[in-house]
């Protein structure tokens, strides 16, 4: 880890993010893959299509590859089993990261959050920018950081505050049953599959 940036609200954080994508892309011809990772309710997906917006790029929620099942079936596996089957990594990759990469249109179907299972009927579609943000939790895990040319952790104040976020989002009844199923594989990826360490640089943002 290069160094940790503590940043008072949306507005310095994203400029963090944008300073540091400008100094690296710098007369780039080819696409440039920026990575927001954090534990959920720290502000990622904000922050992600804020940036995209600053600096003309793009868009990619890692979300739209979960993998690991219903709810039943996530609750039966280890954390780090958790970690290793959230996210489809390898489509995720095949149909969005490596045509955004080299320049061409992607495209996808989602996860199907409304039913909780399979792929949803529509497509997302993605044209191609010089900046492509990919967002959520795991979106820095090993498999993916090696194609990233930044990889930010977003961190919030306080697990309070995060939290906080999340009633605020959702309720406390919702949340008290999404703490159960996700706090654990989260813990997991952030102290043992991926700690602060490897990544270029720490933003907290209020």
């Amino acid at each position: 880890m290069n160094s940790a940036m503590f940043a008072n609200g949306l507005g310095c954080a994203d400029s963090a993010i944008i300073s540091e994508i400008r100094r690296l892309n710098v007369d780039r011809d080819k696409p440039f893959l920026v990575a927001l990772d954090g534990q959920s309710g720290v502000g990622k997906s904000t922050l992600a299509m804020s940036v995209a917006a600053r600096v003309g790029g793009t868009v990619v929620e890692s979300d739209d590859f979960y993998a690991g099942g219903t709810d039943a079936e996530w609750a039966q596996q280890s954390a780090k089993q958790k970690v290793q089957t959230c996210i489809n990594w390898r489509r995720l990759k095949a149909e969005a990261l490596d045509p955004l990469l080299a320049g061409r249109n992607a495209s996808w179907r989602p996860f199907d959050f409304a039913t909780g299972t399979g792929l949803a009927a529509h497509t997302v579609e993605r044209e191609p920018r010089q900046v492509v943000v990919l967002d959520g939790v795991y979106s820095a895990r090993p498999e993916l950081k090696s194609l990233a040319d930044l990889a930010f952790l977003i961190e919030a104040p306080s697990e309070r505050t995060r939290r906080q976020r999340l009633i605020e989002r959702q309720g406390k009844p919702f949340m008290d049953a999404w703490h159960a199923l996700w706090d654990e594989p989260e813990e997991y990826y952030f102290n043992v599959v991926c700690p602060p360490g490897p990544f270029d640089l720490v933003i907290q943002a209020e």
